[in-house]
């Protein structure tokens, strides 16, 4: 590390420490540094953009300021609770070893979209010509499932039967999207350029999880925080899950008839 890089660490350091926080505050904090959400990746990778979120260095390794992250967490989970509260839906993408499982896992819990294996290139930008190709792959489900396609040879119902293998692995996240979502969470960024680009040319918010070598204004709500913890991604999606409640809750306290 630079001198003059160890100087503005121990700066901030100075600055920070006579800092007093609420209990709930340090309690939140201390939270996300058990979950790993610090963790940054090599400082000879860090984005320059992403220097405000960083607290400094240290062994080489950048260190996420956890203020910055909870901040930027707390603006992105609002305008996810306020988006759901109007009726917005949510797709999740997830396709890293760490968070595609808890992010599958998550979606199916609450009823979400998601991608969790290879992005498809259109599925946002081309969305009209791919609903016409999950809604063959519901039909060919429905026709398995009622028993229709014991018409055909064994051949044919072998080639049906891969085509199902195939389609669940393309569309089994997105199966059930009949609109393109308003909102897009990402997580890891750095792998996820096809997404967030289509979100962009579509206009489509992006909710961004990531590291300190990525580049923050390449989405509307970026999140500083370490995306190559298991630990970390789930308590990040523990906020989304709680958002999304509080979302659907609002929701249903507007639709509920006004008492007389």
């Amino acid at each position: 590390m630079s001198t003059a890089m160890e100087k503005d660490v121990e700066l901030k350091e100075e600055q920070a420490a006579p800092v007093q926080h609420d209990p709930a505050k340090l309690a939140l904090l201390e939270e996300m540094m058990k979950a790993g959400l610090f963790m940054g990746k090599r400082h000879a990778k860090t984005h320059p953009r992403m220097r405000p979120y960083l607290f400094g260095v240290r062994n080489g390794m950048e260190v996420i300021d956890l203020e910055e992250t909870a901040r930027l967490l707390d603006e992105a989970m609002e305008f996810v609770k306020n988006k759901v509260a109007a009726k917005g839906t949510v797709l999740l993408v997830a396709t890293t070893p760490v968070a595609k499982d808890a992010v599958a896992e998550l979606a199916k819990k609450l009823g979400l979209p998601s991608v969790t294996e290879r992005w498809l290139g259109g599925t946002l930008t081309n969305f009209k010509t791919l609903s016409k190709r999950i809604s063959y792959f519901r039909k060919l489900k429905t026709d398995k499932e009622a028993g229709r396609l014991e018409k055909y040879t064994k051949k044919e119902r072998l080639n049906f039967d891969r085509q199902i293998e195939k389609m669940t692995k393309m569309f089994g996240g997105i199966e059930l999207m009949d609109r393109l979502p308003e909102i897009v969470l990402v997580v890891d960024i750095s792998k996820q350029g096809i997404p967030v680009h289509e979100a962009k040319l579509l206009k489509i918010p992006v909710v961004g999880v990531m590291n300190s070598d990525t580049d923050p204004e390449t989405v509307q709500f970026p999140i500083p925080a370490n995306d190559r913890s298991e630990a970390s991604v789930l308590w990040i999606l523990q906020r989304l899950e709680k958002a999304v409640a509080d979302g659907r809750k609002l929701a249903a306290e507007k639709a509920a008839p006004a008492k007389v």
